[in-house]
Parts: C-alpha cells; sequence; structure tokens
C-alpha cells in the first residue's frame, strides 16, 4: 500500500545549549556535521536528517503552539536499529551517555537500552534479543 508519508526526512529538536547538544552528536554519536549556522547544527542519521535548533528559533516553527523544555518528561523516543544493542550500549557509554534503561530484552521482541540526549531527548538502539536477556 502506498502513503502520503513514504519516509521521515528530517527531525527537529529543540535545544537550549547548542554547543553542548553539538559535542554530544559528535562524541556519542560519532556523526560528523552535516550543515551548521549559528541556530543550529544538523547532522544525518542514515537518510534523516536531525536538526537541533537553539530553543530561542523554535517559535519560528511550531507558534502558536509552545517547545517544550528539558526537564520536562519525556514525550517520545527516537529509535535506531543496531546489529548488537550491548556493544553499541558500551560505546555510547564508554562517550559519555548514560544508559537511562537497558539494555534489557523487551516483551514485544528487541532488545533496548536508552539514553536522553543535553536537551532531555530519549534516544532507543533497538535490536534482536539475546539468549541471555
Amino acid at each position: 500500500m502506498e502513503t502520503w508519508a513514504p519516509a521521515i526526512t528530517a527531525i527537529t529538536l529543540f535545544v537550549e545549549d547548542l554547543a553542548a547538544s553539538k559535542a554530544f552528536y559528535t562524541d556519542v554519536f560519532q556523526l560528523p556535521v552535516h550543515y551548521e549556522d549559528p541556530h543550529s547544527v544538523v547532522f544525518r542519521v542514515g537518510s534523516t536528517l536531525v536538526n537541533l535548533l537553539s530553543v530561542a528559533e523554535a517559535p519560528g516553527l511550531v507558534a502558536p503552539a509552545r517547545a517544550g523544555t528539558s526537564d520536562s518528561d519525556a514525550r517520545a523516543v527516537l529509535t535506531i536499529t543496531v546489529d548488537d544493542v550491548d556493544a553499541v550500549a558500551a560505546g555510547v557509554v564508554s562517550r559519555g551517555a548514560v544508559l537511562l534503561n537497558g539494555p534489557v530484552n523487551r516483551p514485544w521482541g528487541v532488545r533496548t537500552a536508552s539514553f536522553r540526549d543535553p536537551a532531555g531527548h530519549i534516544w532507543e538502539i533497538a535490536g534482536e534479543p539475546t539468549a541471555a536477556g
């Protein structure tokens, strides 16, 4: 079945500290900068652009809605599928991420581990479950 939304091409995440968020994505995710200006830094994750945008610029995109803050409760999880959840989790931790949970086999048949970026966005790495659980 064809859909009007064949792919997610970009995700914009609002950040309070652009420099700290840029460092997190370059260090923890080990991504090169795809584009940068004084208000944003863009990274490519597969075919999706992840745009880190200064929260001060958010009204231009979302008004009259308001941008949430980094200390508000989680409202979304962004998932990246990987071949080895345990190895990738160990790698992101060694580069400064703090795991919120996992790695753990989930009842729905995947193994996951989650961590938060400096602006409070939750990222999950997911893959095949392990026999050890």
